[in-house]
């Protein structure tokens, strides 16, 4: 594949239009919450394919109808992509291109569309990708992390036991986590992470519990930052345990919390308490 998406893609000169060529599936990203971060080349597939497989009709219909785009799309979702990646292949077969699209982003990446590209790459037929947003590069570019690079998660399964266990197997890699979540658990998520801010931020504004969320993980800490960045959390905890505990208990509790010197932490604690009066 080359940086234009394959060979079986039409190119034409500077600024002239794409066209999808016949037979082909065409794997469409979609804005990830402004409309106007579609690109031209997705506008242009999307208003020449014979047809269009979308995750959710209702969002895919509101993309194209405000870019002018009268196809009218046909539902591709998890319930029923094996079924329909049948039904598209002998669409294919017959000559006929097919854009997928999801809600938002790039199908196949924690969306269906992967068993799709599957069943028609097995049968022979082209399949060409037309990039566009991000959720997870855009989060990771304005983030600041000092790691350099990235694990993707996706979305973390279910349960709290499946979570622990697939957190625990990534905890130790020297790579930033990337994890998608959903407005109906993100509240859970961030209560069981040690992101101060997180449960006043989705207080403060009902609309901030509102879309799927990425949540990014900076690497673990190495030697000496790993220690000074456990002397930070030490001294953020204690700040909030002296407020309702004794000196001597708060550094008892941050002590087993971050495995620093319980004295030192004692000597912390006294010198907050006398600085608040």
């Amino acid at each position: 594949m080359n940086e234009n998406g394959g060979a079986h893609n039409a190119i034409g000169a500077a600024g002239e239009r794409y066209r999808a060529l016949s037979g082909t599936l065409y794997v469409v990203a979609t804005p990830v919450g402004n409309l106007r971060d579609v690109t031209l080349r997705s506008l242009d597939i999307l208003g020449s394919v014979d047809a269009v497989a979308a995750e959710d009709t209702r969002v895919t219909a509101v993309l194209l109808r405000h870019y002018g785009i009268a196809t009218r799309p046909f539902a591709l979702h998890e319930h029923n992509e094996l079924a329909r990646a049948d039904e598209i292949v002998t669409m294919l077969s017959a000559g006929r291109s097919v854009a997928v699209v999801s809600d938002a982003g790039t199908p196949g990446i924690s969306d269906p569309g992967a068993r799709l590209v599957r069943r028609v790459r097995d049968a022979g037929l082209p399949v060409v990708p037309i990039p566009g947003p991000s959720a997870a590069v855009a989060a990771f570019s304005i983030a600041g992390l000092t790691a350099e690079r990235f694990v993707f998660l996706g979305f973390l399964p279910a349960t709290a036991k499946a979570q622990r266990e697939l957190l625990a197997a990534v905890a130790h890699l020297p790579f930033a986590l990337v994890v998608y979540e959903a407005p109906h658990r993100v509240r859970a998520t961030i209560a069981r992470m040690t992101l101060i801010e997180g449960p006043g931020w989705f207080a403060a504004d009902p609309n901030h519990a509102k879309g799927e969320f990425v949540l990014l993980v900076d690497a673990p800490l190495q030697g000496e930052d790993a220690m000074e960045g456990r002397q930070w959390d030490a001294r953020r905890l204690l700040a909030a345990l002296v407020t309702e505990l004794s000196p001597a208990r708060a550094a008892r509790v941050a002590a087993a919390a971050t495995g620093l010197s319980r004295e030192t932490l004692y000597a912390q604690a006294i010198a907050l308490k006398e600085s608040r009066g």
